[in-house]
């Protein structure tokens, strides 16, 4: 049902074509979300301080994607222009190179990370309390970060290429794992002692390389034939690399950008509204997370979908792929918003039943603070999907330095109280406005509804000048036209 051929990228009607690409990578989004939420739900029930410890490690574990982010989406972007091109032999070398990329730049910041996370998690600000149990889960997630970079980067050659119900088979089997694993990690269950937050990291750890593994046979031909490595394609090309690291540096740096931010806005956080407002923090972040998974599919969809047509001379439909996408998703974001608004008390106890009632409370009025926003969250990544897939991702770099530390940071500071220091990774800042935590909450709407709105005036101007025509020119320069067999 949702198999999406190359003539039909190219050649389709675009809403239907970008709906039957991003629906398998939709699901395969909630999937992997329901796995980030299986921790929380769980450990929702354990304690508030355990919600908490996880909360504190969100920051840095998205920040260290920011590694990640430069070999998957890098590799990503140029299997789909080979692919576009009919070059099947240069899109295979793209994947091989990109998955060593990935293993050399997220192995070499992993190590040190695991050797010293409980020092990295007090440099948060973070109470004695937390700060083990924080540095433990962390500890234990980073350790397999590699192995998950690997994957990622070999599950974006199936979205290139259009194959996305591959990636949603890989992470259904993934979770599956982690639903049988969390409980009886965390909770203990015959001969399995209960390890609490350590549990849960465990079971997110196993189920990664299930997913590697999974991957990987479907790359090897096993179960797939949409995308497939020959033996031919096993060596890293060194030309290859550096442009995966032209076109993945800009992706990272802007991952990089708006996740150190947020590590910053955690510990404003933790100072502004201790651990009730940390866990109301954590729960709007997980919330948000699944909110998005619409948006981040249908960027997945649209990169492929513009590379191909930017590979096979076609500017005019890649830019008609970007605004209907925008388009589509706010539209579904408005509805999206007005739903979490509603319905944030009822959410928050699913979530987190156990939360104090300050914490409940600070976590209601964060939902419903987020939700007015989505509707430029949504389209944000639609309008980037149009710059990342014309190799243009230097311009998804700046719009977030400018979206979080030209507005939200400087907003999220007014949180902390005017007796207060705040510090982390030896930054301070004193004294504060006295806000409140709330304040943060703000400053994360507000930084959405000011990006999407820059980002759109920008996306305008540049396809005027030229945006799309331009990047087919490259496309076609770049690519290697070469027949070859798969």
């Amino acid at each position: 049902m949702f198999d999406v051929d190359r003539e039909a990228i190219t050649g389709g009607p675009v809403g239907r074509v970008l709906l039957l690409l991003a629906a398998p990578l939709v699901a395969q989004n909630l999937v992997y979300v329901a796995n980030a939420l299986v921790d929380t739900f769980w450990l929702g029930r354990v304690s508030e301080d355990a919600v908490a410890a996880v909360g504190l490690s969100l920051p840095i574990q998205s920040l260290l994607g920011a590694a990640v982010v430069v070999a998957a989406l890098g590799t990503q972007i140029l299997v789909a222009q080979r692919a576009g091109d009919g070059d099947a032999a240069g899109a295979r070398r793209v994947a091989v190179t990109g998955a060593a990329v990935a293993l050399a730049v997220t192995g070499a910041i992993a190590v040190p990370v695991v050797a010293y996370s409980e020092e990295l998690v007090r440099l948060l600000g973070a109470d004695p309390v937390l700060a083990g149990t924080t540095a433990t889960y962390l500890a234990i997630i980073v350790a397999v970060l590699p192995l998950g970079a690997v994957g990622d980067t070999v599950e974006n050659c199936f979205t290139a290429y259009g194959d996305t119900r591959a990636v949603l088979h890989v992470s259904v089997a993934s979770v599956l794992v982690n639903l049988v694993a969390a409980p009886v990690l965390i909770f203990g269950a015959g001969p399995v002692p209960a390890l609490g937050v350590a549990g849960a990291a465990l079971a997110t750890a196993i189920s990664a390389v299930v997913g590697l593994g999974h991957v990987l046979a479907y790359a090897a031909g096993i179960g797939r034939d949409t995308f497939r490595l020959t033996r031919e394609a096993v060596a890293a090309d060194r030309s290859t690399a550096r442009e995966i690291l032209r076109v993945g540096l800009p992706l990272g740096g802007q991952r990089g950008a708006s996740e150190l931010v947020r590590v910053l806005v955690v510990g404003l956080v933790a100072v502004a509204g201790g651990a009730a407002g940390v866990a109301a923090y954590t729960v709007g972040a997980r919330v948000a997370t699944l909110a998005v998974v619409p948006a981040l599919g249908m960027q997945q969809a649209a990169q492929s979908m513009i590379g191909q047509n930017l590979g096979a001379d076609a500017p005019e439909r890649a830019r008609r792929t970007t605004v209907v996408g925008t388009g589509m998703v706010v539209a579904a974001f408005l509805a999206l918003g007005a739903v979490q608004f509603l319905f944030a008390g009822a959410i928050t106890d699913f979530l987190a039943p156990d939360l104090t009632a300050a914490g409940r409370s600070l976590s209601a009025s964060y939902l419903r603070i987020l939700a007015a926003s989505y509707w430029a969250l949504g389209g944000t990544y639609t309008l980037l999907a149009g710059f990342n897939g014309a190799s243009r991702t230097r311009t998804s770099l700046v719009a977030d330095l400018v979206k979080y530390w030209g507005v939200r940071f400087p907003i999220a500071v007014g949180s902390v109280p005017a007796t207060a220091t705040f510090g982390a990774f030896g930054v301070a800042v004193a004294p504060g406005l006295g806000w409140g935590v709330e304040a943060v909450f703000w400053a994360v709407a507000v930084s959405n509804v000011v990006g999407f709105c820059g980002l759109g005036a920008y996306f305008r101007y540049t396809t005027r000048r030229g945006l799309f025509g331009n990047a087919a020119d490259r496309a076609s320069d770049d690519g290697n036209t070469e027949p070859a067999g798969d």
